[in-house]
């Protein structure tokens, strides 16, 4: 088999992997497009292995060690970030990232910066947190 083949499978899944991490908005989605982007280097990994096992007289299968690692990897990864997720999903009651967006830069508890979401949301969120706890 030519390395083409593989090569260009693992373009494309990484191509939409890539798609998928810069246009999706829900987090679950973008973790499992951060997972396919894995797997193409997977691929790739696995691909260049057997073709240079091929051209060498020795054979030292790095690229296949190096795959597991990166499955090991990846699956913890994954088990993190569904964690953090379902904790932040819980907490919020969306799994929106452009809604996320507000944790990090905070809600604006300040009734003077003219948004007048000042203590009402300081108040859900305070509901939500004394809810799950």
């Amino acid at each position: 088999m030519h390395l083409a083949y593989p090569a260009v499978l693992s373009a494309l899944l990484f191509c939409t992997g890539l798609y998928g991490v810069l246009a999706r908005r829900n987090a679950i989605l973008v973790l499992m497009s951060v997972e396919l982007m894995l797997n193409a280097v997977n691929l790739n990994l696995v691909a260049f292995d057997v073709w240079l096992s091929r051209a060498a007289e020795e054979t030292l299968h790095s690229g296949q060690a190096l795959t597991l690692f990166t499955i090991a990897i990846a699956a913890a990864e994954i088990g993190i970030g569904l964690a953090i997720v379902l904790a932040v999903h819980r907490n919020r009651g969306t799994a929106d990232i452009d809604k996320l967006r507000d944790t990090a830069e905070g809600h604006g508890s300040d009734p003077a910066d003219g948004s007048g979401r000042g203590t009402p949301t300081a108040g859900t969120a305070a509901e939500k947190a004394e809810a799950s706890a």
